[in-house]
């Protein structure tokens, strides 16, 4: 099992990014609260996240997949 790699998130490229985003705050179950928001807003919140230092980017090499991470 290979150790996860994390990316600085500044080094993809606008729609890499974008893309990313988009998959994790599509998933299903994936909940913001009691007013509804559009996708627009959604991408726009996780990358003002990523952008305070809240949320990180790692690499999975096994799976071949980003993930978005809670930085502590």
């Amino acid at each position: 099992m290979t150790q996860k790699v994390e990316i600085p998130w500044q080094k993809l490229s606008d729609e890499a990014l974008t893309a990313v985003i988009e998959e994790f705050v599509t998933r299903e179950g994936a909940e913001y609260g009691a007013r509804d928001y559009s996708l627009a807003e959604k991408v726009a919140q996780i990358r003002a996240q990523l952008q305070d230092g809240k949320l990180g980017l790692d690499y999975d090499p096994d799976s071949g997949s980003c993930q978005l991470f809670v930085k502590r």
